[in-house]
């Protein structure tokens, strides 16, 4: 099975809110990120991502590293998805629809329940964020 490397984020806002999007042509929501560009890190190429996709203007000193977690891709068939994971925190405000995005939501475990979840998110890092 293919790997498509990315960065992802939790993203929580200070009510213990988690950030997930939709993009453009997809059903599932899904932690913010990206794939890397030559040379990057999995940290620069999160920076980039959010601020690319987001608006979200941030520096790897605020990304706090969680691991590698690896799921079935969302939108690829047959393939699945290595996740170089980050927490970091932002509100409502900080964000805005950009890029490729088509929706952003910030959601609770209760929203989590009845939304379309990439299999990342919905194995991985949601537990995470609201473990």
């Amino acid at each position: 099975m293919p790997d498509i490397h990315v960065s992802a984020a939790i993203i929580r806002d200070a009510t213990g809110r988690v950030l997930v999007v939709r993009k453009n042509g997809t059903t599932r929501f899904m932690q913010p990120g990206g794939k890397p560009e030559a040379g990057e890190t999995a940290a620069e190429t999160l920076v980039r991502e959010l601020h690319e996709e987001l608006g979200l203007v941030c520096a790897v000193e605020d990304l706090t590293p969680l691991g590698v977690f690896i799921s079935a891709a969302a939108n690829e068939p047959g393939h699945r998805v290595v996740a170089t994971a980050f927490s970091m925190t932002a509100e409502e405000d900080d964000v805005q629809v950009q890029a490729e995005i088509a929706e952003l939501r910030w959601i609770t475990p209760t929203d989590a329940r009845t939304l379309p979840l990439a299999p990342l998110s919905e194995e991985h890092l949601l537990p995470i964020a609201w473990g």
